[in-house]
């Protein structure tokens, strides 16, 4: 069975405020994608990486995490489309017809552990769609014009994470039926729940952060300290 990891990392990451992409920033001297690309190199269960970054720093993310950090799984690196979904949907197109499940993972979350991969590989081989996801702690509102419409139970409420790992042909298919739909979901599961198939959810980790802002950074820096 052959198990890809894709790497989205094709965002600009303008909410952070700095020149350079987010997923290039260093904590303690090393980019943030290289510490989440590590994480998949060291899963026995992967057999290859594709990462997906913006195209101006193809070269960068080559030499400077790919050689640097000797990474021997990563085989192609691509650069990314507009959206994320774009990105996304070219490292799909670029995986080999053998790939039997593909986990697409952000790349500005580098605390993913490597025992939730391999969990959520084994779960999607009876599954064939696996997210991880936490549960909602807090009382959520649905507010309209300021105005709360709603209280939702949030016993049923889940934040979603990645990896979001399935069978390779189902989620291919899912992105090729949303790209002529011109349908765009806010994460993969989304692409794959319009075709009528049930997700499983593997519950995920609270350190597993994804780096959207300075605040995060100084988070980041924190839980690697610990």
């Amino acid at each position: 069975m052959k198990v890809k990891a894709l790497i989205a990392a094709g965002g600009r990451g303008e909410r952070i405020g700095d020149i350079l992409p987010k997923q290039f920033m260093e904590i303690k001297k090393k980019p943030v994608l290289a510490y989440t690309v590590e994480k998949f190199e060291k899963c026995e269960l992967i057999d290859e990486i594709i990462l997906v970054v913006p195209e101006d720093y193809m070269s960068f993310c080559s030499y400077n995490i790919v050689d640097v950090c000797d990474f021997k799984k990563v085989k192609r690196i691509l650069s990314g489309g507009k959206e994320r979904q774009d990105s996304v949907y070219k490292g799909l197109l670029a995986l080999s017809k053998d790939t039997d499940i593909v986990l697409i993972h952000d790349g500005v979350r580098p605390f993913i552990s490597t025992e939730k991969i391999g969990k959520s590989i084994e779960m999607c081989k009876k599954e064939k769609a696996v997210i991880l996801a936490l549960p909602v702690n807090d009382t959520v509102k649905r507010v309209d014009e300021g105005y709360v419409v709603t209280t939702l139970d949030r016993d049923k409420l889940w934040i979603a994470q990645t990896p979001q790992t399935f069978e390779y042909k189902l989620i291919l298919e899912a992105y090729k039926k949303a790209m002529e739909d011109g349908f765009t979901g806010t994460d993969d599961s989304s692409l794959v729940e319009r075709l009528g198939f049930k997700v499983r959810v593997l519950e995920g980790e609270s350190q597993n952060i994804k780096i959207t802002t300075q605040e995060d950074l100084v988070l980041a820096k924190r839980i690697l300290e610990r």
